[in-house]
């Protein structure tokens, strides 16, 4: 089997000519070309972080599996982190730490990369909370644009930082930059404040229903992402999607007008391989303040 040369470590290639994509016919190589290229945006995402992998070794048309613990045939080199769950049960997370790391991940078909929202050294304090929006029956991508642009200029009224994506399929997901200083459940419960206030703006297509049943095919203002635990797909992840979509980072002004996450794609770099930053550069941000505004605005 081939063997690449990555920053010193010999890492194992193999069937690099399988096509993961058969409505495209793109290859594990390209894949794997993909993620080389743009390691310098998406590893610092998934650094000290646990990671939940989403394999597809023989492609997005066949059933994929999620991988939590290490596969036992690591090489030597690579860094793992063992939590210990409720049940006494632990799990071995492989430590993004490296592009070795990352090729050696991809050439095992994984295409989806799921980073927590809160780091190794402080694992229940988020310093990431996320507003996770999904078209749903009734309404489209457009609506889902118009609902995260009316977050945005909600995040500025506050006086915090956002950054929105592309999940890589069919929604947006907002990122505001937290200082670890909070718990999860504070951090769900400020998002959810901010959600109601959105909801009361758009009352005809958003829903906070938790319960599928009785969301009327409505957007559902998912706060309920900001948990301990809980993943969300990585900015610049591929996904197992028909085409080789990925989460791709926009501008708030992109919002202003149509949007097709499809666009975003491995085959269309012409138009992607100028990526915008994410949000890594963004200090963490404090709550006391937004959370006095939002209240006064809900009550």
């Amino acid at each position: 089997m081939p063997y690449l040369d990555i920053q010193g470590r010999q890492v194992r290639i193999s069937n690099p000519d399988k096509v993961l994509w058969p409505s495209t016919g793109t290859t594990k190589g390209q894949m794997l070309e993909y993620y080389i290229k743009v390691s310098p945006l998406l590893l610092p995402c998934l650094k000290g972080r646990l990671v939940s992998l989403q394999r597809f070794p023989h492609g997005v048309r066949s059933h994929g599996f999620y991988q939590k613990n290490c596969p036992d045939n690591a090489p030597d080199w690579v860094k793992t982190f063992t939590l210990q769950g409720k049940s006494g049960k632990a799990t071995s997370y492989v430590l993004i730490e490296d592009l070795p790391t990352l090729v050696w991940l991809a050439n095992l078909g994984v295409i989806e990369f799921h980073p927590w929202l809160s780091s190794v050294g402080s694992l229940d304090h988020p310093d990431y909370a996320v507003f996770d929006l999904d078209p749903m029956e009734k309404y489209g991508i457009d609506e889902v644009r118009q609902v995260a642009h009316a977050i945005g200029e909600l995040l500025q009224k506050l006086g915090l930082i956002g950054r929105v994506k592309t999940s890589g399929a069919t929604g947006l997901q907002v990122f505001v930059p937290l200082a670890p200083l909070y718990t999860y459940q504070q951090a769900r419960d400020f998002i959810h404040a901010c959600c109601r206030v959105i909801h009361q703006a758009f009352p005809q297509w958003t829903t906070l229903e938790r319960s599928i049943n009785h969301r009327q095919g409505k957007i559902y203002l998912d706060y309920m992402q900001n948990a301990r635990g809980q993943t969300i797909v990585s900015a610049y992840s591929l996904r197992p999607q028909p085409t080789p979509t990925l989460s791709f980072p926009l501008e708030w002004e992109d919002l202003q007008g149509p949007i097709d996450p499809k666009v975003y794609s491995l085959h269309n770099l012409d138009k992607t391989s100028i990526f915008p930053a994410w949000v890594e550069k963004i200090p963490g941000q404090r709550l006391e303040n937004a959370a006095e505004v939002i209240k006064n605005m809900l009550y």
